[in-house]
């Protein structure tokens, strides 16, 4: 049988087991705190955050993990050494049930995130005009 998808975080907070929901909430007020501009919401089926309209970050628990997914793995290069030690994968980070909630680093990825955002929202499109050809080429 399908797993429903939740209609809010609440819900999706709700329906996780108590020693994850704990690390949940920790890693979803650490983002709230970061980014208090940032839309919540649900997306792929799981808790989610949105900046200028545009994804920022996602986050899930699983049997021994909880991932981080960025939306964009720009900010690894940055992190480098902070991120030492954590299971990496595309543009995710996943953390161990084990290990305290590493706030400050889940702060600065989500505000690397946003300003990474709100850089692009400020660039003009490119190749939103063409250039006009004269009369006669």
């Amino acid at each position: 049988m399908k797993k429903s998808v939740p209609k809010s975080v609440g819900e999706y907070m709700a329906a996780q087991p108590e020693a994850m929901r704990s690390k949940l909430e920790q890693l979803r007020a650490a983002i709230r705190r970061a980014v208090p501009e940032a839309l919540e919401g649900i997306g792929y089926g799981m808790p989610g955050y949105k900046l200028h309209g545009k994804p920022m970050l996602y986050f899930a628990g699983f049997k021994e993990h909880y991932s981080l997914f960025a939306a964009s793995g720009t900010f690894f290069a940055a992190l480098e050494n902070e991120l030492k030690g954590y299971d990496l994968r595309k543009g995710t980070v996943h953390f161990p049930l084990t290990k305290p909630i590493p706030v400050n680093l889940i702060s600065r990825i989500a505000k690397l995130r946003a300003a990474g955002i709100a850089a692009t929202a400020k660039k003009p499109v490119l190749g939103g005009e063409k250039p006009r050809r004269k009369p006669g080429q």
